[in-house]
């Protein structure tokens, strides 16, 4: 498996590359070598042995890369040449590439998305190819090499400070070290910017610092105070500090310590003071910064937090979008002024918070979204009014519009200097535009950013509701009847705030103490609130404040808590605070910025207080109009799925397989038992093959010794046995009150569940890559264990339901969750799965799609069952007889094959929901 690596190390090695000769038989293993492929991966593919090229220059990495060299001019037509062939058609490869040394051509067929550059500056496309490194990307869209440069200087500079300044390294100190940081990085973008005269700030830490850095300290600490200080209040102070403008905006408020300096930190100061600091990323170099202070995730400096597309997909349907179609509808009214200018008003009246901020990444895009809306419609109203429009003298979008809480001190100081340097730069963009611009300094007021519990804090404090001041009429001197107007601070009924975010996902296992305990405060009416995932706070809180305010919410959350029994736990009770899902995204891969983390699935949920405004259900692709989702964010009713005891149409019944509470002296491995058929040949009747959900999936052999009551002297007559018995019987007596309580049959399970004919087997638990849900049907004479769920002689059509898409995608909605892995649940996936009546015909056409799925997986002797379910890895005669099965099922239940998932999980919910309804009436008829 390809490992993630750190961006920059790629746009290094491949600007090494492009550098080299060109060497049309080496280039794609050093390419493939920079993105980090198997070094025995390259050997076989060298070797001939995994190339599966067609001529034999060609490299064809299978579902990764295929490519082939270009003859001088022909690299376009080598491509085509590559996209038609049968090789790419067959092994699926992720990308094709053609050079001929001169030029370069690639596709992504997966992305459909194309890549021509000179060969010399490859390099510039090293995003194109990331997932070669195990990186999408969408999580890199907004990558850029300045912010990498720029975030490992300042990395090294923070280490050389923390090193000089061992006092420096206890908790008190924390908060004076990253306001430091946070104020260079200021004065080091705004040198750059135009802030400051063009390398003031370099030029004054360089000779004024002393050869060693010596003086450092004082100067930086006086360069702070007296940008603090407006310039007609400074007094006598030397020309090279009264050279620094005043800067406002509470950045140099506070008097504090600066660290001191020696000739290594001075010289790393310097050259980080002497990169180009114009082109940094607000929104990706906060989350960067943070990983300059915090030590463990240095590992992922070049992988950003939270990706401008994904932040996308929460603001543009809780927004945006809205904003947009106001434009577009203005655009040609013959009261197109007016709109536009209401259109205006609405932008400047609109507050943005973020409860879960981070270093700032959806407040920053927000004002970036916002700032260049309002330019578009000042650009019309010049349009509209031959250029003599007046209205883009001052932008509406301020920076105290943006509110934000955040647990991490340095966070909070890093997105309100994020966000000053998106003022700045749409600033810099209106001026491009305009021909004017606000001056930069001194600085308006800043976003409101607290530090602080986002569970514990009120957050009407934090972001209270937008006031207005109005004219009132009072009377004055009723003698003179003289009336007189005063003001007075009502609600704004028009302002609009929006709650937005990414809060931190934490399952019910994984919560500290203190998380369990802000739960509990969070949600004190919840019923098992200790089941439930840690972000679902967040739209507990979001619901409160939607009460008081005229707001609405987009959060990203794990799938799981519209999944499983969550839904029951969570919805049913966040519903009745009056809340309804506005528009949802369905799952989608996600990565955060801690180091190594897997890709999680997440979903994105819009709430809003309830009316009959249209909703809106999103996929990579498509935007729907729905009039409700359900908390399973499907197109239904809501409907909430319940654990089933005993359902009513006779299904058969779904049973743990047998527990032993045996201390492990009635299970044995192959060894064991040979060497006890060595001792005593008798002993054989009394072994069984054991399976649990381990062995059918690995394919194990285990065995167990089970012994009937009625065989139990004979058993017991055997010395090897009677020693085991003993063993278990002492094992039990020392153990809880399960245990204690089958002291008195040491020689059996603890349940004895056997089948006359075969079993059906279902795992507890799988893993959600699969497309399928392996299922097992087993000779009798096997023994399963409780980490399986099993019917016993069942007829065999079953296999096939459970063995279907269908199956799945109601497990994937309903089932429960070991992590991001679902929980199979006999009582509420099992019980509650929909099945429509099936005639004899329909059950013996499912019951051959079944041994059709049997003997694919048979041909495949020594292949086990977690190689044949792998979606890496499936054969395709296994998948094309679950295919078929798939089509003859889902036109017994909608008379056509389902358009997608989607479609599948709408209708077996409308299933669901008529299927309870008549359980219901039948136990009130009863």
């Amino acid at each position: 498996m390809l490992c993630r690596m750190n961006i920059a190390e790629i746009v290094m090695q491949l600007a090494d590359l492009v550098r080299e000769p060109f060497d049309q038989g080496e280039f794609a293993f050093r390419m493939l070598e920079v993105y980090n492929a198997p070094k025995a991966t390259l050997t076989k593919l060298r070797s001939g042995t995994q190339n599966k090229g067609e001529k034999p220059s060609d490299v064809l990495w299978s579902r990764k890369l295929y490519y082939r060299a270009a003859p001088v001019g022909k690299v376009a037509e080598t491509l085509d040449q590559l996209r038609e062939s049968k090789a790419a058609k067959t092994q699926k490869p992720r990308f094709l590439l053609a050079t001929d040394g001169h030029e370069v051509a690639a596709y992504d067929t997966k992305t459909d998305d194309t890549c021509h550059c000179d060969f010399d500056k490859l390099n510039d496309c090293f995003d194109f190819f990331l997932p070669l490194a195990g990186i999408e990307k969408y999580e890199a869209v907004a990558e850029n090499p300045a912010d990498i440069k720029a975030a490992g200087r300042l990395a090294k500079l923070h280490d050389e400070i923390e090193l000089h300044n061992p006092d420096w390294l206890v908790p008190e100190k924390r908060h004076v070290l990253n306001l430091f940081l946070t104020r260079i990085l200021f004065c080091m973008f705004a040198e750059d910017t135009g802030g400051f005269d063009q390398d003031l700030f370099v030029k004054t830490i360089s000779d004024h610092g002393g050869s060693d850095g010596e003086h450092l300290q004082d100067l930086l600490k006086r360069l702070f105070d007296v940008m603090n200080v407006p310039d007609d209040r400074r007094g006598e102070v030397p020309a090279h500090i009264r050279a620094f403008p005043y800067v406002n905006g509470g950045l140099f408020a506070d008097s504090t310590e600066v660290p001191a300096f020696n000739r290594r930190a001075k010289r790393m100061l310097v050259e980080a003071a002497q990169l180009d600091w114009r082109e940094i990323n607000p929104d990706i170099f906060g989350s960067m910064i943070q990983a300059v202070v915090d030590t463990d995730m240095r590992g992922d400096l070049g992988m950003h937090y939270t990706s401008v597309p994904n932040i996308m997909k929460v603001l543009q349907p809780l927004f945006l979008m809205s904003l947009e179609e106001e434009f577009e509808r203005a655009r040609g009214h013959r009261e197109e002024r007016s709109l536009l200018r209401k259109l205006l008003t609405r932008i400047s009246k609109i507050r943005v918070f973020d409860p879960a901020c981070g270093s700032g990444n959806f407040l920053i895009i927000a004002y970036r979204e916002l700032r260049s809306l309002e330019m578009r419609v000042f650009q019309r109203l010049d349009e509209i009014g031959g250029g003599q429009t007046t209205w883009r003298e001052q932008s509406g979008v301020k920076l105290s519009n943006f509110y934000g809480i955040e647990l991490a001190d340095f966070a909070v100081e890093t997105t309100k200097l994020s966000l000053w340097i998106a003022e700045y730069q749409m600033n810099q963009r209106f001026k491009s535009l305009f021909g004017e611009a606000p001056k930069s300094f001194p600085l308006r007021e800043g976003g409101h950013i607290v530090c602080g519990n986002a569970l514990r804090l009120d957050w009407l404090q934090v972001c209270p509701r937008p006031m207005k001041t109005v004219q009132k009429e009072k009377i004055f001197d009723l003698a003179r009847v003289e009336k007189v107007h005063a003001t007075e601070q009502v609600p704004d009924e028009e302002a609009e705030i929006f709650v937005v975010g990414n809060p931190q996902f934490e399952g019910a296992r994984e919560q500290t103490k203190a998380q369990k305990d802000d739960m509990r405060h969070c949600m004190p009416d919840y019923e098992g609130v200790n089941s439930l995932d840690y972000v679902c706070c967040w739209f507990e809180k979001a619901a409160q404040f939607m009460q008081s305010t005229n707001s609405a919410a987009g959060f990203v959350a794990t799938s799981s808590i519209c999944q499983g029994q969550s839904v029951s736990l969570f919805w049913k009770q966040l519903r009745s605070r009056g809340v309804e899902i506005a528009f949802a995204h369905h799952p989608f891969k996600w990565r955060n910025n801690a180091k190594n983390n897997a890709a999680v699935s997440c979903i994105i949920v819009g709430l809003t207080l309830k009316s009959k405004a249209p909703k809106f259900l999103y996929d990579d692709v498509n935007r729907k109009r729905v009039n409700n989702i359900s908390a399973y964010l499907t197109e239904n009713e809501d409907v909430y799925v319940e654990k089933l005891m005993n359902p009513s149409d006779g299904r058969p019944e779904l049973v743990l397989g047998n527990q032993a509470i045996d201390g492990g002296h009635l299970i044995l491995s192959s060894d064991e038992r040979d060497k006890l058929l060595i001792a005593n040949p008798e002993i054989e009747a009394f072994l069984r093959p054991l399976l649990g959900n381990n062995d059918f999936f690995q394919g194990g052999r285990r065995y167990c010794i089970w012994v009937h009551d009625r065989d139990y002297p004979k058993a017991n007559s055997i010395p090897e046995l009677a020693e085991r018995f003993r063993r278990v019987a002492e094992y039990r007596r020392t153990g809880g009150e399960v245990a204690r309580s089958l002291v008195h049959i040491p020689y059996r399970f603890r349940y004895v569940h056997e089948a006359k004919d075969s079993i059906l087997l279902i795992p507890r638990y799988t893993t959600e890559r699969r497309f399928y849900l392996p299922v097992g049907m087993l000779d009798a004479s096997v023994i399963v264990t409780d980490t399986v769920q099993v019917t016993y002689d069942p007829e065999t059509f079953w296999f096939s339901i459970l063995s279907s898409r269908l199956h799945v995608i109601w497990m994937t909605a309903v089932a429960g969750r070991l992590k991001t892995d679902p929980r199979y649940s006999n009582t509420l996936v099992y019980n509650t799965f929909p099945v429509p009546p099936l005639d004899a015909s329909q059950k013996a056409t499912l019951e051959g799609h079944a041994w059709s799925i049997i003997s694919a997986r048979e041909s495949y002797p020594g292949k086990i069952l977690d190689w044949l379910y792998d979606p890496d890895t499936m054969p395709q005669s296994l998948l094309d007889a679950h295919t078929e099965l798939d089509d003859t099922l889902e036109k017994i239940y909608i008379g056509r094959a389902f358009k997608n998932d989607t479609e599948r999980l709408e209708h077996l919910f409308k299933m669901y929901a008529e299927m309870t309804s008549v359980e219901q009436k039948e136990v009130l008829s009863a």
